[in-house]
């Protein structure tokens, strides 16, 4: 029996034995597949991870291509594809968006910092008192407060709103592309606010008449002018840089023209380049700005059921230069049914009248005048009358975020003097395209509103902050050139319009 028991316990021990290696295998073979399980995951999780990285930078590149699509397939009527093909805006991206850039995005680009402004404080001959003689040359008497007085109503008031606007609290200037400083070591820019516009218009030739103080009557846009320079040129930021960094408004064509050559260093804000040589302006140092429209801006929604005449033009028939395409446009137009042209002058009267046929009108005559651009362009813009624009070298406010041919209809002078071209073309438009002006006008024309707390003011001030990088060039590169007469015009001008392309429907 023990001898049983002892075989027993003998037989037990390899089996115990062979247990614990059988263990040990498994053991093993599990860690084995978990290690290969690990390894394998490792891998799936950084790839996942590359795939992860790729789609975001795929996503931050085409994104804007894919969204601009969708939204024109999602937004537009199945007619569209036909209208994009055959006319100059494509729905897609509206007037005001151009390659990925607007305005809700315009003040938010990469480095972006705040412009800042010294305002210089003139002696009020230049800022208030040109609007005391403007009041005096009509009849008024001299003002005991001269900063109490209201400046006049007329075409070129970008002087006064961007003087406004600098002497604004900073409360009310939230939101600006440029902030004003009180110490001029901190300045990038100087602000010269001479109305000079204002100035041209006052009288420049009137009597003394019986008044005593002569000194107040009498008045010299000229000598004012003259004033201005002497003034400036004894100012030390003047002098550092020859006025490079100095912001001079000029927006009547003729304004400061008997010192402009003075001051053409300086960022002009100009309406076009019609009475400026390619050596006193150019597109690269200089803004053009738009002119204040002078009529009610139209509230009402788009559509053509209230506005029966087709095209519509009030204004002075006679001009010179450029603008005596209007003469010849008038002989064309004035028999032609549901075409309204009428001559005109400045006048409350008239302008009421210009406001009613703009509001009723489908298209606006927009020619030359004595120079390329007039103010009629922008009354068009705030009235939705889609601009019909004769003027082959017209220079335009803000093009870098307006595409003036998804508003405006262009027509070089020569088709446009070819007997029935302009009715034909105008009454070949579908009431869809009309309309698509339409909303593009109504998406843009707050660019051309001097009033609105984001309108023109801010924009130009935009334009402006943009010269900075170039200003800063220009004047270290004065530093280093010898001093030499040109007989071309110097890298700071720029000639256009001579590759452009005719684009008539």
């Amino acid at each position: 029996m023990s001898e049983v028991r002892s075989k027993s316990k003998r037989s037990s021990k390899p089996t115990t034995s062979s247990n614990l290696n059988s263990f040990q295998s498994q053991t093993q073979t599990l860690i084995s597949t978990m290690a290969r399980k690990s390894s394998l995951l490792k891998q799936t999780l950084a790839t996942i991870l590359v795939l992860l990285v790729v789609y975001a930078l795929l996503n931050t590149f085409l994104s804007p291509a894919n969204s601009s699509s969708s939204s024109s397939s999602s937004s537009s009527p199945k007619s569209m594809s036909k209208l994009e093909t055959t006319f100059p805006f494509t729905y897609a991206n509206s007037a005001s968006v151009e390659n990925g850039f607007s305005r809700e995005n315009a003040n938010n680009f990469p480095g972006k910092s705040v412009l800042k402004v010294y305002l210089y404080e003139l002696p009020k001959r230049f800022t208030h008192g040109v609007i005391e003689h403007h009041s005096i040359a009509r009849g008024r008497q001299p003002a005991d407060d001269v900063a109490l007085l209201q400046y006049p109503g007329h075409q070129h008031m970008a002087e006064w709103y961007l003087y406004k606007d600098l002497t604004r609290p900073d409360s009310e200037r939230v939101g600006s592309p440029v902030i004003r400083v009180s110490d001029p070591d901190e300045a990038d820019l100087f602000y010269v606010p001479f109305f000079s516009s204002l100035s041209l218009i006052v009288n420049t030739a009137r009597p003394a008449g019986s008044d005593p103080d002569q000194g107040r009557v009498m008045y010299s846009d000229e000598e004012n002018q003259e004033a201005l320079v002497d003034w400036l040129e004894e100012q030390e930021y003047w002098k550092r840089n020859n006025g490079r960094d100095h912001v001079i408004v000029a927006q009547d064509p003729n304004a400061l023209y008997r010192v402009i050559d003075k001051v053409k260093n300086s960022v002009l804000l100009v309406s076009d380049f019609g009475r400026l040589r390619s050596d006193q302006a150019s597109l690269i140092k200089d803004v053009i700005v738009p002119y204040s429209h002078r009529i009610s801006t139209y509230t009402g929604d788009v559509g053509v059921e209230n506005r029966k005449t087709l095209l519509f033009f009030m204004g002075a028939r006679y001009r010179k230069e450029g603008g005596k395409i209007r003469d010849l446009l008038f002989q064309l137009l004035e028999n032609e049914e549901d075409v309204i042209v009428r001559h005109g002058t400045q006048s409350r009267e008239n302008r009421r009248a210009a406001s009613q046929g703009m509001h009723t009108s489908k298209f606006c005559l927009n020619p030359a005048g004595d120079t390329p651009s007039a103010c009629r362009l922008f009354d068009s813009i705030v009235s939705l009358c889609v601009p019909v624009i004769i003027s082959d070298s017209i220079e335009l406010p803000f093009e870098d975020v307006i595409d003036y041919r998804k508003i405006a209809i262009f027509v070089d002078s020569a088709s446009a003097l070819k007997p029935g071209f302009v009715v034909s073309m105008l009454r070949g438009l579908t009431t869809e395209r009309i309309m698509e002006y339409q909303r593009e006008l109504k998406e843009v024309k707050h660019y051309f509103q001097y009033g609105e707390l984001n309108g023109t003011v801010n924009e130009i001030w935009r334009q402006v902050s943009q010269k900075l990088p170039l200003i800063k060039l220009m004047i270290n590169r004065d530093k280093r050139l010898v001093k030499r007469e040109l007989t071309e015009p110097d890298c700071s001008c720029l000639c256009t319009n001579q590759t452009g392309i005719l684009t008539s429907l």
